[in-house]
């Protein structure tokens, strides 16, 4: 069968026009509510740091210092046009998101909460995650105890134990961080005795709770005792 040259010219039109559109069906877009999170950050930061604590996990103070160490990374930093969502923010949605599991944890529920999009709750994640982690950040949140602080611990173990046990100033402790769902790859090895998938972190703090140093990298399945020898 011949085609005639019209009906070719119509044709690669309504392919052109396809892909410039990509889409056939028109698009509903979903209305967004009133979001939660600005409340959070004014109202209940100030006149009920309980509820606070209790939406993002971490009291007003310990916030405020995080923003206040994270705000300079470069991260946060662009030469775009669109400015960035404040750095507060970011840090909020992604304490929201890590402080909560399940249905809870879905990218709808969390945008709701905020009232951004899905694709932003990913992306700011990222950003905290990776500021987070950097040197500066771990160094300044995660010190090793000045010689005063070493004094006190040891003075705390042996008024507590006996005077033998008083070079024995640092508690070890390994504990589970439940994954959202089986690794992809070797994900067996993951499986706790909790019965979940996790991963093994192994924290040294002082008497008085405070972290000093830690180790991680090792699956659910690794005794406490074989993570510790290999930190």
């Amino acid at each position: 069968m011949l085609f005639s040259p019209r009906l070719g010219w119509y044709v690669r039109l309504v392919v052109q026009d396809m892909y410039a559109h990509h889409y056939e069906m028109p698009r509903n877009t979903l209305p967004r509510g009133p979001a939660y999170l600005p409340h959070v950050l004014t109202s209940q930061k100030l006149q009920r740091p309980d509820q606070f604590r209790e939406a993002l996990r971490v009291t007003p103070a310990t916030f405020d210092e995080m923003v206040k160490e994270l705000t300079i990374d470069p991260v946060f930093s662009n030469n775009s046009q669109n400015a960035q969502l404040p750095v507060e923010t970011q840090l909020a949605i992604t304490l929201y998101r890590f402080g909560h599991n399940g249905n809870g944890a879905s990218l709808q529920q969390i945008a709701n909460w905020a009232g951004v999009g899905k694709g932003t709750i990913d992306l700011v994640t990222q950003r905290v995650m990776k500021a987070v982690l950097s040197r500066r950040f771990m160094e300044k949140a995660v010190p090793f105890p000045t010689v005063e602080e070493k004094q006190k611990a040891k003075a705390w173990v042996q008024s507590r134990s006996c005077k033998a046990w008083r070079d024995g100033w640092c508690l070890v402790d390994g504990t589970l961080i439940p994954l959202y769902d089986k690794p992809f790859w070797y994900g067996e090895s993951y499986f706790d005795r909790k019965s979940n998938y996790s991963l093994n972190i192994q924290i040294v703090s002082l008497p008085n709770l405070q972290i000093i140093d830690y180790g991680f990298g090792f699956t659910g399945s690794t005794h406490d005792s074989t993570a510790w020898q290999k930190t």
